[in-house]
């Protein structure tokens, strides 16, 4: 019985790239794995055909026999093995090495190579006249430095680290089973691919200490809770010479005795007198810049608005300024002398009498509407 073309069976053309044809086989053993199929006799035949074609077809030499000469070309090695299911690699050595590729656990990658250093977050909390004005200011960081005495090596100086004798520096051992590769991390050097026979006496081979970091940062007007400022490079050392991670400082504002912020807009709440209020007046209001004029019209409630134009805080960006807003509040006196009663009292006969008049007049209309 003559077998199907080996393009064929892995579904790509003839000019396929060493990788196309492995992207290919690594689908289909995945899709008919025995471990994926048990006692799926159709999928264990579907998967030694896979594994037969990919046999040839990986291999330069007898891929060249086979695109030349076909079958007759690669003689018994193209025969069927008698495969059994002791033969199949495990569905998890499949995966394994497919992820390992992806994620850097590839033939060529060394588990153990240099990594970027952590990033690291500081909280800082200023004030409102702070957020609004931006300054300069200086924080102290704890992290990770490269070790200076043995530059990051984790060695003792005037001594380096030496290639691991079982993994040949790699930090993976690798396993062939039948078609398939599987590696392991090396359980000499734990996946670094060193070996350290003196370790340096600063960081007890680490490569890293701990070290407190000052750091001078400029805080921009305008920031909110909750902004983040990113100092590229001054997070954590990285291991084996890798860069350093990031440094995010992250902003919290605190409550302010008279102001609340809503976006760039503030609000202050000002009290008037019952007299301000009744008859207008000229009044002083508190702003981050300092006090600024503000003309209250007669007959002011309690809630009503003004807004003093520019006198919030700036945008991020610099372009825009929010506004102020003043809230007004009614104050009732606690404490009223004889001559103050006095006039209150005239103030209310007089309001008194002009209640009445409109009660009166209230009724007449009810009265011609109802008569």
């Amino acid at each position: 019985m003559s077998k199907r073309d080996y393009y064929e069976v892995l579904g790509v053309d003839r000019k396929a790239s060493d990788q196309e044809l492995k992207s290919a086989y690594r689908k289909l053993a995945l899709q008919y794995h025995p471990d994926r199929n048990p006692g799926n006799a159709e999928s264990e035949e579907k998967f030694k055909e896979i594994n037969e074609a990919y046999g040839i077809l990986a291999n330069a030499e007898s891929r060249a026999r086979y695109d030349r000469f076909g079958q007759a070309g690669v003689g018994a090695s193209g025969a069927s093995a008698p495969w059994g299911a002791a033969d199949f690699g495990g569905f998890e050595d499949i995966l394994g090495d497919l992820f390992g590729d992806i994620f850097g656990g590839g033939r060529n990658s060394r588990r153990g190579g240099a990594q970027r250093g952590a990033d690291l977050r500081y909280d800082l909390e200023i004030t409102l006249e702070q957020a609004a004005a931006g300054f300069k200011t200086e924080i102290n960081v704890p992290r990770l430095e490269t070790c200076d005495p043995c530059g990051g090596s984790g060695a003792a100086p005037g001594t380096s680290p030496v290639a691991c004798n079982v993994c040949g520096g790699a930090g993976q051992v690798r396993f062939q089973q039948g078609f398939f590769s599987v590696s392991r991390t090396c359980h000499q050097c734990r996946g670094t691919g060193r070996m350290i026979a003196n370790q340096c006496k600063t960081c007890r081979g680490q490569g890293r200490i701990e070290k407190e970091q000052d750091l001078e940062i400029k805080i921009p007007a305008g920031v909110d809770t909750g902004a983040r400022l990113r100092l590229s490079g001054e997070g954590e050392a990285g291991s084996s010479g890798g860069p350093a991670g990031d440094l995010y400082v992250v902003i919290q504002v605190k409550e302010h005795e008279l102001f609340e912020r809503q976006a760039n807009n503030l609000y202050v709440n000002v009290p008037l007198s019952f007299t301000q209020a009744a008859l207008g007046s000229d009044i002083k209001v508190p702003t981050l810049d300092g006090e600024e004029s503000l003309s209250v019209p007669e007959a002011t409630q309690t809630g009503s608005i003004f807004r003093v134009k520019g006198k919030g805080i700036v945008s991020l960006q610099g372009h825009a300024r929010g506004d102020l807003f003043v809230v007004t509040t009614i104050v009732t006196p606690s404490k009223l002398s004889r001559e103050q009663k006095k006039l209150l009292e005239q103030f209310a006969a007089l309001e008194e009498k002009q209640n009445l008049g409109a009660a009166k007049r209230l009724g007449n209309k009810v009265k011609d509407i109802f008569g």
